[in-house]
Formats: structure tokens, C-alpha cells, sequence
């Protein structure tokens, strides 16, 4: 007779452990299912920005150094030593205005010596010629020798002589009491004394500098192939007295000068070591604000393009030297076009191949993007090509 246990296990049905396995089963089954038809995701989010064409100018910059217009080194023309430093450092000084004094006592006797001698050469003149005057009336009743006339007549020509000499002893020792006033010879700033009271100057000592500075000089340099493209474009960088002013100066802060300049000259060669010729530019500096020695930048239009198609910088992904936008079409696929860019102009890139105007392309959300995805656009603000200056030349 078998365990009661044994029995019962028995008397189990098989059916009954394939329905709890078709229980167990029929929720997985069920999320499988769910799985299999649930929402695919949405197209992801991009901001597009139209191809925008239009006339931009292109700028250029070049770094530029401030230089007098007139630069005159304040030299004596007499020796001696300086009594007194008459001009206030770092003022402004108007043509013929006292900036030192030298010891003038012993060029005062030279003067005085050479008045005395040319009175002396006068007096004697006058003798010379009374005698020469009555040798006439004696030599005409023969009471002197003709030798005697001749002889009063060279002596009227020498004291003649001897005047004219002492009038000149008298002009050089003028001047020489006067150079011991040093003065300016042209209205501007001066700078510092290079030389203090008690010195011992020399014709050759450079005492001080007075710079003309309204208006002021501005030194830069343009390669050839700018130079070149100059000449035959807008001719920028040719002086023109009558042209409206062209060019902006930058200041080393930052900020742009409120008067525009124009050029002045242009060197005469190329700088075969650096492929450069210098210009040289003008600036009204009302106040003489502006001073020589500060560096700045010289901003010119170079060109005008004319229906340039623009793009944001921003919308360009670089790869080993070429360029390619993420461009969106009107079935909201993306598709990756290879462009080439001509310029740079501010946050805008002038595109010469590769887009059509109005054309959509990515500008936020590229690096999520992949050729035939679709998306959602949405427009993004339009970018001025004027946000942003241009880099300036290294050229000096």
C-alpha cells in the first residue's frame, strides 16, 4: 500500500502545471507587446538661420604708431652754460617761445667789441673820403701828384671794406646774444629737458623736443598684394587731399577716435625683407589729446562685395580645411553640404560655392544632426557682420 504522499501526487493531473505556466507567461508577453507598438521619439530641436545676401564692405586693420606731425629737436647754436629752463614740461608752447636760457655775458662783450670796432671802420671811412674829396680839388690845380689821389682812393675802398666786415662782426655777434635765448620754432607740445641749469651745452646737445601734434602722424604698414589690389580698386591708400576722410583709428583701449583720417604718404619703396610699404596717415587731434609713441590700429574698407551670400560663423564645422553647413529643406530632412569661404567679416563668413539665398541652415544643435534626420526648426536671431572687428596685421 503506498504513503498517503504518494497518493496524492498521483491523483495531480498534468494539465494543471501548463496552465500556470501560461499564467506565469501571459504578462511578459503582454509587456512585449506594449513594448513593440509604443510612440517612436520626436525629431530632435535645431536653430536654423537663412542665407542672407547683401553689398558688405570689407574691412582690414593694420597695427599703427602715433608720430608728430613736425618733430623738431631743440639743439643751441652757441655754447655756453644753461642759466635757466624758462617752459613748463609737457605744455604747450607757441612758435618762437623761450624754453632756455644760456649764459649770454660773453657773447654781450663780443657784441659791444664788434659795434666799437665797425664805429672805429666808420670814422676812418669818413676821413678816407674827405681826403679823397680834396685830392680832387688839389689834384685839378696840381698841387699834389696824381700818386697821392690814387693812394687816398684805395684807401677809401679799404675802409669801405673794413666796414662792410664790421657790419657782418656785428650781425654774427647779434645773433650769437640772441641764440643764447633758446627758443621753438614751431608751435607744439614740448617734452622733457634733457639738460638741467648749470649744464655745459654745445651746438650738438639735444636740449629738448617740441612736436606738432594737431594734426598728428599715424605709421603703418600694407603688404604689397594690399597695396596692389589699392591701386587698382578704391585707391584707399593713396593720399587725396579732397577725398572724405577713409580711415578710423583704434585706440589701444578700444575705443575708435570720434575724427576720421586721411593718407598722406606713402613710402617711396617695398621693405624687401618684410613685403611691406609703410603709409603714413592723418589725424585731427583737436586738444592735442593724442600724443606720439602710443600704438593704435588703422581700420580701411578695402573692398565692397557685392551680393556676398553671408553666413554665421557659428553654422560652419571645420574639417582639415574645408568647410561643411548642415542644411535644412523643406521636407525638414538635414543634409551636410560642403561650402568655401571667401572671407571673414565680423560673426559672418562670405560663402563663394556651395548655398543658394534663403537657403536654411543650422546654426544651434549641428553636432546632433546626421544626413537625412528630420527635425524641428526653429528660426534663430540673424547675426550683424558688424558684431565683431576684424583681426589687425601684425605688420608694423
Amino acid at each position: 500500500m503506498e504513503p498517503p504522499q504518494t497518493a496524492a501526487r498521483g491523483l495531480q493531473k498534468p494539465g494543471g502545471m501548463k496552465s500556470k505556466l501560461v499564467a506565469l507567461s501571459l504578462p511578459l508577453f503582454l509587456a512585449a507587446c506594449h513594448k513593440s507598438v509604443a510612440a517612436p521619439p520626436a525629431p530632435p530641436t535645431v536653430e536654423v538661420v537663412e542665407v542672407s545676401q547683401a553689398d558688405v564692405p570689407i574691412d582690414r586693420e593694420w597695427v599703427a604708431t602715433l608720430e608728430g606731425f613736425v618733430n623738431a629737436d631743440i639743439r643751441p647754436q652757441v655754447e655756453g652754460y644753461v642759466r635757466k629752463q624758462v617752459y613748463r614740461e609737457g605744455a604747450y608752447v607757441e612758435r618762437g617761445a623761450a624754453l632756455f636760457l644760456i649764459d649770454p655775458r660773453n657773447y654781450k662783450a663780443a657784441l659791444d667789441q664788434a659795434k666799437s670796432m665797425l664805429d672805429r671802420n666808420v670814422a676812418l671811412l669818413e676821413k678816407a673820403r674827405l681826403d679823397v674829396k680834396r685830392d680832387r680839388e688839389l689834384i685839378a690845380s696840381d698841387v699834389i701828384p696824381r700818386q697821392q689821389f690814387d693812394n687816398d682812393l684805395a684807401a677809401e675802398r679799404e675802409a669801405e671794406a673794413a666796414v662792410a666786415t664790421s657790419l657782418a662782426e656785428v650781425e654774427q655777434a647779434a645773433l650769437n646774444h640772441g641764440w643764447t635765448q633758446v627758443t621753438s620754432p614751431i608751435s607744439g607740445i614740448v617734452g622733457l629737458a634733457q639738460t638741467q641749469v648749470g649744464s655745459l651745452v654745445a651746438a650738438g646737445s639735444v636740449m629738448t623736443t617740441v612736436s606738432q601734434v594737431d594734426p598728428i602722424k599715424a605709421r603703418f604698414n600694407i603688404s604689397e598684394i594690399e597695396y596692389l589690389k589699392s591701386i587698382r580698386g578704391n585707391h584707399w591708400a593713396e593720399p587725396a587731399s579732397d577725398a572724405d576722410p577713409a580711415l578710423e583709428l583704434i585706440l589701444d583701449d578700444g575705443s575708435t577716435w570720434p575724427r576720421r583720417g586721411t593718407v598722406v604718404a606713402v613710402n617711396r619703396q617695398v621693405d624687401q625683407r618684410t613685403g611691406t610699404i609703410a603709409v603714413v596717415a592723418s589725424f585731427p587731434n583737436p586738444g592735442n589729446l593724442l600724443r606720439p609713441g602710443q600704438y593704435g590700429r588703422i581700420r580701411a574698407s578695402i573692398d565692397v562685395r557685392k551680393n556676398a551670400l553671408l553666413v554665421p560663423v557659428r553654422a560652419l564645422n571645420e574639417l582639415q580645411g574645408s568647410y561643411q553647413v548642415a542644411v535644412v529643406g523643406a521636407d525638414a530632412k538635414v543634409s551636410l553640404r560642403a561650402v568655401r569661404i571667401a572671407e571673414q567679416v565680423g560673426n559672418q563668413a562670405i560663402v563663394e560655392d556651395g548655398l543658394k539665398p534663403r537657403e536654411k541652415v543650422v546654426v544651434e544643435g549641428l553636432l546632433r544632426v546626421r544626413p537625412g534626420m528630420v527635425v524641428r526648426a526653429t528660426s534663430a536671431v540673424a547675426e550683424s557682420t558688424a558684431s565683431a572687428a576684424p583681426a589687425a596685421s601684425e605688420t608694423r
